[in-house]
């Protein structure tokens, strides 16, 4: 699953939240947000925007490919 797909199921769980609502509430331009999902490429300053639209927190886990648990 890509960043884009997962912040769509995302807005879908948190209320069916359209993508120009979740750019307003991250204070991004709806257009610079459409920009963002069609080249799936977000930094990690938007995530946090994002997550913060979503009334939640952004973590990023590096996780082991033979165990499958976070390396820290």
């Amino acid at each position: 699953m890509d960043i884009v797909e997962y912040i769509r199921l995302c807005l879908v769980k948190r209320g069916n939240i359209s993508a120009s609502e979740l750019a307003r509430r991250a204070e991004i331009t709806p257009q610079n947000l459409s920009n963002k999902f069609s080249r799936n490429k977000f930094s990690n300053e938007d995530l946090e925007k994002i997550a913060a639209a979503l009334n939640s927190h952004l973590e990023i886990k590096f996780i082991d490919n033979a165990t499958g648990q976070p390396i820290i």
